[in-house]
């Protein structure tokens, strides 16, 4: 069954993010076996993260600081005693069959994130956030069957579990990024999504607007993309309200996400927390967190994306909206600053990022390969007038293949702009003289035959033409 647009406006969304965010310590989270991405499969593991018996595991106290410091980050309330316990379940790759996680004593609870949408700001609130251990990876090999990598099985995680308060993927995006941004800021993580450092648990319903309940919650498993993340929401909002409609009865159940085809595809029906029978575990001893080691914490946590954002509109007069897209990527914030420091115009360097970096830039990519001095001596030639728009476009794609002096280039290539009155003058009567049927055409009031007529002299500039001052002469001589 196929829905319309007007169909799908009947409903809502409303969608809860679990995120998993491996912690950037040496050692696992609870032996001395290294974390290092990338080592042959099963030559970082010991008889701990084995689940070998007789073995005790040692909490690593890294992962404690690192979990509070992002707890303190996202405006968490912290806990002063929590303790750990076994989640059980059985998979291949998790050895011991339980995960030791956090139950109903989370290490941070009550925090929030405030995000910035094209339709204005929004909090988001943060139920938990807790510490855990990751499982092994089971790898699939066309042909020969599944085998088990448990290199992984032990890092430390973070799981952070927002509340159901996000009503469209944009939201969920927005989200996302914010929230990798501040734990990157504080450098607990380095959140790479293609390494599984930073991945996501979707969990979605759909119900009538105006109504308060919950509708049958489907749980998207490990996406690590923003971009796969916004296509799986949209494809089961869509495959809800398609069964709705149809009288079908939808339920509970966990589903993947295959990026090839965009649609998602159920695994199994979806655990109720009594289902993995939680008990404290028995190794470990109570954590406590004292007034003066959450003090000394908090004091290392270094300027966030909010403050940023706060300091590019005051200092830059940038909208909040642009200030959050430029402080969502901390590597981005940083180029922003050094290239408009470098420069009399440093909003045309944000206006430059948010467009021709944001269209040039891989998804969820962050490395500019043009040196700030040479972005920021862009910004001051389009500034100054002494190139247009287009030229100035022209030159981001250019040294984005070919990093060089643009000022060089300019001059190398005749690519600066034309404002001479007289020179555009010329060239407005010719085409004045060419295009007679656009020039009917404006003076019967049509307005886009003037913009025909302004495109034309451009052309005869070889796109090098001041186009305020090519409108001024039009609009003159077509009085």
């Amino acid at each position: 069954m196929m829905v319309s647009q007007a169909v799908l406006q009947k409903y809502e969304m409303v969608v809860g993010l679990e995120v998993h965010v491996e912690l950037k310590t040496k050692t696992k989270i609870f032996c001395r076996c290294p974390t290092e991405f990338g080592a042959e499969p099963n030559t970082q593991c010991c008889p701990i993260c084995l689940g070998m018996p007789g073995t005790l595991p040692v909490l690593n106290r890294q992962v404690v600081n690192f979990a509070v410091k992002a707890g303190l980050a996202t405006n968490c309330e912290i806990a002063l005693t929590t303790k750990q316990y076994r989640k059980h379940y059985f998979y291949p790759d998790l050895p011991k069959a339980y995960q030791i996680s956090q139950y109903d004593l989370p290490l941070c609870e009550h925090g929030y994130l405030d995000i910035e949408t094209e339709k204005g700001a929004k909090r988001i609130g943060i139920t938990r956030i807790h510490i855990e251990e990751d499982a092994g990876k089971l790898v699939h090999v066309e042909g020969k069957g599944t085998m088990i990598d448990l290199n992984r099985g032990g890092m430390p995680l973070i799981e952070i579990v927002s509340e159901p308060d996000i009503h469209s993927a944009e939201e969920a995006k927005a989200y996302l990024q914010k929230l990798r941004a501040v734990i990157m800021y504080i450098g607990v993580s380095d959140c790479k999504m293609n390494q599984g450092s930073f991945r996501c648990d979707v969990n979605i319903s759909v119900r009538q607007k105006g109504e308060k309940g919950l509708g049958v919650r489907s749980e998207i498993k490990n996406i690590n993309s923003f971009q796969f993340v916004v296509k799986a929401i949209e494809y089961e909002f869509v495959r809800h309200v398609e069964a709705i409609e149809a009288g079908e009865k939808l339920i509970q159940e966990t589903r993947r996400f295959d990026q090839s085809s965009g649609k998602t595809f159920s695994m199994r029906s979806k655990e109720n927390a009594t289902d993995y029978c939680y008990s404290p575990d028995p190794d470990l001893p109570v954590i406590e967190i004292s007034d003066e080691m959450r003090n000394t914490l908090k004091a290392e946590i270094p300027a966030l994306p909010d403050q940023r954002k706060q300091r590019y509109m005051e200092e830059y007069g940038l909208t909040a909206y642009a200030a959050e897209q430029l402080t969502i990527q901390r590597e981005i914030a940083d180029y922003f600053e050094k290239a408009a420091a470098q420069t009399s115009y440093p909003t045309l360097v944000a206006n430059m990022i948010l467009s021709d970096v944001a269209r040039l830039l891989p998804p969820d990519e962050t490395d500019i390969p043009i040196d700030p001095a040479h972005f920021a001596a862009i910004a001051q030639m389009s500034g100054d007038g002494r190139i247009n728009s287009g030229t100035c476009r022209k030159l981001v794609q250019a040294l984005w293949e070919n990093d060089t002096d643009p000022e060089s280039l300019v001059r190398e290539k005749g690519l600066e702009q034309i404002s001479d009155t007289d020179v555009l003058t010329a060239f407005a009567n010719e085409v004045i003289s060419e295009q007679q049927k656009s020039v009917a055409d404006y003076r019967a009031g049509k307005a886009a035959a003037f913009q025909v007529l302004v495109g034309q002299v451009m052309k005869k500039t070889s796109g090098r033409g001041n186009p305020v001052k090519i409108k001024e002469i039009l609009a003159d001589l077509l009085k």
